[in-house]
């Protein structure tokens, strides 16, 4: 007996000449299983919009992917003050890139350029910089991280500030965590993975604090949109991170007896002062 649908073949359709006219779609449709990088991709459109930005290097108008203000909820920060918000990852979004000659810095600097910084950035960086394409809807961690060492990339070569490389090394270490915090743990090469990836983080953060120690010896506040009590204390963090316990325990200190010390950041301060403690008292042992 005949079926109902033969006879396709003779279109390049032949596997469709025994299907079953009344199969349930369930039956076929196997649910797409996704990582947890992936989900997170998917809420983050609904956080962000097409912002446009003018270049002040080679005057192009372009878009960039930007977080609506308002509409991400802060959930909480790390001991190192690294923000975390529900549903998306806003430290993805806060390099500005002009896809057509390569001038990319963190939205707090883009367009503060003086003219010899515009001429050192023509010559190095836009010489030789290849026009890009409009990127996806959002942007993956990976994007993410090519757009920060880009502004790295120009804040060496318009010759920065300390703290504006340090700052830019410090976001790139936080976004470093927020990826290796979504690495899928049942992937065969997860352990390698997490391993790298703390390692890359890590010699972010080191760079960190190298420049902000020497930010804090020759600039003047705010430093990156931070008063002096939250770069000492920052840097206390990172410095304990590093067993620069002398360092951390000297900034810490600072902040505990200055006047006029905000008291939220005492408070902090004096928990960062307990786990210090009880990290040297374990070195001692």
């Amino acid at each position: 007996m005949a079926g109902l649908l033969d006879g396709l073949g003779q279109f390049g359709l032949g596997d469709l000449e025994g299907a079953n006219l009344y199969e349930s779609p369930e039956e076929n449709e196997t649910e797409e299983v996704l990582t947890p990088i992936q989900k997170q991709l998917q809420m983050e459109q609904d956080y962000i919009f097409d912002k446009t930005y003018n270049c002040p290097v080679c005057d192009h108008e372009f878009k960039v992917k930007t977080v609506k203000v308002g509409k991400a909820k802060l959930i909480g920060t790390d001991l190192d003050l690294r923000p975390k918000y529900e549903g998306i990852d806003t430290l993805k979004y806060d390099v500005v890139l002009c896809p057509h000659c390569g001038y990319a810095a963190l939205t707090r600097y883009f367009k503060i350029l003086s003219q010899f910084q515009t001429k050192r950035i023509k010559e190095v960086i836009s010489k030789s910089f290849k026009e890009q394409k409009e990127m996806s809807e959002v942007y993956t961690y990976e994007e993410a991280l090519e757009r920060y060492k880009l502004a790295l990339a120009n804040a060496l070569v318009k010759q920065g500030k300390a703290s504006e490389k340090a700052y830019i090394c410090l976001k790139t270490a936080w976004l470093l965590r927020g990826r290796n915090e979504l690495f899928d743990s049942s992937d065969p090469e997860y352990a390698k993975k997490k391993a790298d990836g703390e390692a890359e983080e890590k010699e972010f953060m080191r760079n960190a604090l190298e420049g902000f120690l020497a930010a804090r010896q020759s600039e003047s506040y705010p430093m990156c949109g931070m008063d002096e009590t939250t770069v000492d204390y920052l840097i206390a963090v990172i410095a304990m991170d590093f067993e620069q316990y002398d360092v951390s325990t000297k900034l810490i200190s600072s902040i505990l007896s200055a006047n006029g010390t905000n008291p939220r950041m005492k408070d902090k301060a004096r928990d960062l002062r307990d786990i210090l403690m009880s990290k040297i008292k374990k070195q001692k042992k």
